[in-house]
């Protein structure tokens, strides 16, 4: 088994070993994971963090050691805790790191980081505060960051950053957490999942209060919310179709 770390801000990750191959989502500043496959010019990789499988460059990540993996996975959580912040890298040069980049590896990459750090797992009551920090975030297909982010992506990243684990996508993140029996039952925090006619999750977003949700459709965006689903004001028609809500914390 080989193992790896991403060393630059944002990289994609590939459902196929091709750049025309659709973006599943991204590997973050930082982000360690293990090696399945290795061809010439792409791996496919697990990342440490959600068990998320896809394919990178091989030119946009590192080779670490199986020691230096576990070395990894023991150490306590360290994040980036603005929405853009700078490392200063070799002959100090600096490179743009995104809200929620992993800083456990800046002594093995001889890095220098002096932004907000986030090091403390957070209260369910801080979920929306850090919502908000990605607002009027475009929405892209399997993006993480405030540009460009979609659905799960928006879910996940803010959970992360207030110190609890979600999978990657919709569908995987509705198997967590105790389903709620009614709407009226959520909380600020909880997770509201949406299907489509065929009964597949596809969409996914975090309660506010008074009825009100904050997810990822077209930008990071708030609309109200009923017993059927999202309801779009400016549209004047509900976009997704309510299927559960979920406690996760």
């Amino acid at each position: 088994m080989q193992y790896g770390i991403c060393n630059l801000s944002i990289v994609p990750l590939r459902f196929e070993p091709k750049d025309p191959s659709e973006m599943v989502s991204q590997v973050l500043y930082g982000e360690h994971f293990k090696v399945l496959e290795k061809r010439k010019k792409w791996s496919k990789i697990r990342l440490a963090f959600d068990k998320y499988e896809g394919w990178i460059d091989n030119k946009q990540y590192i080779e670490i050691t199986e020691e230096e993996y576990q070395n990894f996975d023991q150490q306590e959580s360290s994040l980036a805790g603005d929405l853009i912040e700078y490392i200063s890298c070799e002959q100090n040069q600096l490179m743009a790191i995104p809200l929620g980049s992993s800083l456990g590896a800046l002594d093995f990459f001889k890095h220098q980081f002096e932004g907000n750090r986030i090091t403390k797992k957070q209260s369910k009551e801080s979920i929306i505060e850090t919502a908000f920090m990605f607002l009027n975030a475009p929405y892209l297909w399997g993006g993480k960051t405030s540009f460009g982010i979609d659905c799960s992506g928006f879910t996940q990243m803010v959970y992360k950053l207030t110190g609890y684990t979600l999978l990657r996508d919709a569908s995987q993140q509705a198997t967590q957490g105790e389903a709620l029996s009614f709407i009226e039952e959520s909380e600020p925090g909880d997770l509201a999942f949406f299907d489509n006619e065929e009964g597949a999750i596809i969409h996914v977003g975090i309660m506010m209060k008074d009825n009100y949700i904050i997810h990822a459709h077209g930008k990071v965006r708030v609309d109200r919310i009923d017993h059927t689903g999202i309801y779009n004001t400016e549209k004047r028609t509900h976009t997704h179709n309510l299927r559960v809500i979920k406690r996760i914390i």
